[in-house]
Formats: structure tokens, sequence, C-alpha cells
């Protein structure tokens, strides 16, 4: 590939469509470093991330002729696609974790007694959306479960989108107002 670096977009998506070797690790190249900020700002470790790009790059790889120009950016897909790994590897931990952590509760653990507060990373927050108006929901899930970008639910739901970027500020607010432990319970875990 004769000045890769020089490839446009529209090239690099054409030659990665066709499965081409090269503009497989231009693209690791141009866009590793920020997928990996990414990725390490959600599962907040190195040996994790690591494990994580190379499932994320693999999904690239596999996926790619599904990537739609039309839907937005390049990098908006890959990222994307980086994003939702890291989140599946963090739902994936909780729940070996959960269950592991099943093995060492006793009878008396289960008394009327007992007070539960879960840490929040054991917390199912689709049912934590749920508790959302459903036009909240709606974004939150659009945005953050399915993928979409900002300007894509704009355009989805015909809304302007400094309604949808506001929209879901506030709803991201709602779900730090539900999240809020007061102090005397976080000191009582």
């Amino acid at each position: 590939m004769n000045n890769k670096s020089s490839l446009t977009e529209t090239e690099l998506v054409l030659r990665l469509k066709g499965n081409n070797r090269e503009a497989f690790e231009l693209l690791y190249d141009r866009y590793s470093p920020a997928l990996y900020g990414i990725i390490m700002k959600i599962v907040k470790d190195e040996d994790k991330a690591a494990d994580v790009m190379q499932d994320a790059f693999l999904k690239i790889w596999k996926n790619m002729n599904s990537y739609n120009s039309d839907k937005g950016s390049l990098f908006t897909w890959i990222l994307n696609v980086a994003r939702n790994t890291a989140i599946d590897k963090l739902r994936t931990d909780v729940k070996t974790k959960n269950i592991l952590n099943l093995d060492y509760v006793s009878e008396n653990d289960l008394g009327t007694s007992s007070i539960f507060i879960p840490l929040p990373a054991t917390i199912d927050l689709r049912t934590i959306v749920e508790k959302l108006l459903p036009e909240k929901k709606l974004l939150i899930e659009m945005v953050y479960f399915q993928g979409y970008t900002h300007e894509e639910v704009s355009e989805k739901l015909s809304l302007p989108l400094g309604t949808v970027k506001s929209r879901i500020r506030k709803s991201l607010q709602e779900l730090r107002n539900i999240f809020d432990v007061s102090p005397q319970l976080r000191m009582a875990g």
C-alpha cells in the first residue's frame, strides 16, 4: 500500500471491507490509542483493557461489512464497538463475581435482620433505567445500550440535536440521583 497514511476514510473503508490486512493495520495504528483510552476509562484495569482492545478489533474486523457511512464516521462506529465490548466485559465480570460470591453466603446471612446495600458494580443498570420516564429511558437506551450517537438519535427521533443532548444530560443527572447513597449507608457498607 503506497503512502497508506494518506488514505481517505472512504478508501480505508473500501479496503477494510475487502479484508485488506494492511488497511486493518493502518486502522489500528490510527485509532488504537484513542480506543484504548476509552476502554481504560470503562474497565479501569490494564490487563482487561488489553483483552477488550483485542476483542474489539476482532469484532471490527469480522463486522466491517456492517459499517454504514451514512450512519456516522468510521471512528464513531469503531468507538461504539470498543465501548460496547468494554461494557460487555464489565457485565460479564459482575455476573461472574456475583455467581462466585453466592458460595460464601450462609443461612445466617439470609436472616430478616440482614441489610442489603448493593454495590454500584452489582446493580443492573437496565433495571434502574426502567425507572425513568419513557422518553428519557428511550434516549439512554439508544445512546448507552444500543451505541447510537447523539446525532443518530436526533435523526431517528426527529428531534433537534440540542434537545437530545439536553434530555440525555437531565436523564443522566436523574440516574446519578438514584445512585446517590447517603454517607451513613456508605460507612455501613
